[in-house]
């Protein structure tokens, strides 16, 4: 049955053109806009998929990142599945930072960037050294969006919002993000939202202009950090 199949020659064509399509959108992106939305994809997983998976099995969390690391050695050992191995490994250093972070200290907001910047030392050898370009792009691309937001948060005192937002219980929350983002709607807010904003979407256009693909992944790492905070202010109007 698998080889008639096989022989038959609309199955080898579908069967081709899904290989090409593949290929061309996650094993060897040719195109920015396909970087930058593999970027704003992943720098979104942590936000949506591990922060809730990590409170309530935080030792799993950090356990999975073992099974990154392990499918992006495999992945990278192959030309054509190189590119999404590097990517992993980016991602890997970013999943354990924040599965250390969210499970264990993210009372306090004064650990989050230094608990996030963890897997700097190794990003930075690799850029040095040349190896796995694709994914420490990505991991410095993410970091660089926390750092902003994490200013900024800094420069508007809304750090107690923060302590009181990870003690509450769920149903709380949403109040306790209404109450912080009443504090920021001054003209001085606006102006550092401007600022941090207008810089990370300079960073990212310059990024996407580019002709390499790690320079797409961290464009879109930038893009997925403003997207992700846009939704927040969004949520907390309602």
């Amino acid at each position: 049955m698998t080889n008639r199949f096989q022989k038959d020659p609309h199955f080898s064509f579908a069967t081709k053109h899904i290989e090409i399509a593949a290929e061309a959108l996650l094993l060897n992106p040719r195109h920015p806009w396909i970087g930058v939305s593999l970027g704003i994809l992943l720098v979104s997983v942590p936000v949506f998929f591990e922060a809730p998976l990590v409170r309530v099995a935080p030792g799993f969390s950090v356990a999975l990142t073992g099974g990154w690391v392990w499918l992006s050695y495999h992945l990278s050992q192959k030309k054509q599945t190189e590119f999404i191995g590097d990517l992993l490994l980016g991602f890997s250093l970013s999943w354990l930072a924040g599965a250390v972070y969210w499970g264990w200290f993210r009372w306090e907001p004064l650990w989050h960037l230094p608990i996030e910047s963890l897997g700097l030392p190794v990003a930075l050898w690799g850029l040095y050294q040349g190896w796995a370009r694709v994914g420490h792009c990505f991991y410095l691309g993410s970091l660089l969006g926390t750092a902003a937001t994490d200013l900024y948060f800094y420069w508007m005192e809304l750090m107690p919002y923060w302590r009181r937002l990870m003690a509450a219980p769920p149903d709380q929350a949403f109040d306790i993000i209404r109450m912080g983002f009443a504090e920021v709607q001054t003209m001085e807010g606006a102006i550092a939202a401007a600022t941090f904003g207008l810089l990370l979407l300079w960073l990212a256009w310059m990024s996407w202009r580019s002709a390499r693909r790690e320079d797409w992944i961290f464009s879109g790492t930038l893009l997925g950090t403003l997207l992700v905070d846009s939704l927040f202010v969004a949520l907390a109007q309602f």
